[in-house]
């Protein structure tokens, strides 16, 4: 086999693993990985008593995948996520958690 051969195979296989990859399958899966870990944070988050949550996930499907966290600060003694940054003043974060297949 000749380089460019082995060349044409390796794209290929690029090719193909990129289009398993965004498969509807897999996306939902993503989402549903992030989210339980958005539930089981939060759950930590209220037991120890802060009053921080994570807000937003934001997937973003490349190579590698990502996911991001928006952290923002609940108003106090309603319950309630506080508005936007630019109304309040609270600090929000964004906290990136690279998503693999051991995850």
């Amino acid at each position: 086999m000749g380089l460019f051969d082995k060349a044409k195979d390796f794209s290929d296989r690029v090719s193909n693993s990129i289009t398993d990859f965004s498969s509807d399958e897999v996306i939902a899966n993503a989402i549903i990985k992030a989210v339980e870990k958005q539930e089981k944070v939060n759950e930590l988050l209220r037991e120890k008593n802060s009053n921080y949550r994570v807000s937003d996930i934001e997937l973003q499907m490349g190579i590698p995948p990502t996911v991001s966290f928006a952290v923002r600060r609940m108003n106090e003694g309603a319950g309630d996520l506080a508005p936007d940054i630019e109304n309040t003043g609270a600090p929000t974060a964004n906290l990136n958690h690279h998503q693999s297949s051991t995850d």
